[in-house]
């Protein structure tokens, strides 16, 4: 059961009820991330002003949600898992290519130099070694992309800790725990 209440999008009210219809207008539903963001509409607008920003990013759609299940799997977020293994299913994403990224590997060289990447970041907080930085520059990605790959990580930690802390019941075919050593 979830820790922190979430707005029914039926009852919201102002700058709240603003944002649910917009992503229900959106998505035709209202994740309970979204509804638990909604405590607070500044939080919420703040969510969906970076999300819709890094949409239009040079990484793309498909390496976004690929990273997103990296980081995802390393802060252990089963939320987050879930909504990102459905979506990138939607997006046409193999599933070979979902199990990879949540362990932070692609077959593809360049995809897997940006998961490697994203991880790097974690593990260091964002002080990543000259050699990651020279790896992931070494597969492709100049600065504009380097900082895309920085920005998508810390949306994803955001979202994951939203719903840690908040055990948001997950409403997308739920995937098993994940498992931290």
């Amino acid at each position: 059961m979830a820790r922190i209440k979430t707005v029914d999008p039926a009852e919201a009210t102002g700058k709240a009820k603003e944002l649910l219809d917009v992503v229900k207008s959106k998505m035709g539903m209202v994740p309970n991330m979204m509804r638990t963001m909604a405590n607070s509409p500044a939080v919420l607008n703040g969510y969906l002003g970076f999300s819709s920003a890094l949409g239009a990013s040079s990484l793309g759609g498909k390496l976004g949600e690929l990273i997103a299940l990296t980081v995802a799997n390393e802060n252990g977020c089963n939320y987050c898992n879930s909504a990102h293994s459905f979506v990138a299913g939607k997006m046409g994403i193999k599933d070979e290519d979902v199990v990879g990224a949540r362990n932070a590997n692609s077959t593809d060289p360049k995809i897997n130099a940006a998961l490697i990447f994203s991880k790097e970041i974690l593990d260091n907080r964002g002080a990543v070694s000259q050699v990651a930085l020279a790896n992931v520059r070494a597969a492709g990605y100049e600065d504009q992309q380097i900082v895309e790959i920085l920005a998508q990580v810390s949306l994803s930690i955001f979202t994951n800790y939203v719903n840690i802390l908040a055990d948001t019941d997950i409403d997308f075919p739920k995937l098993a725990p994940i498992e931290k050593n």
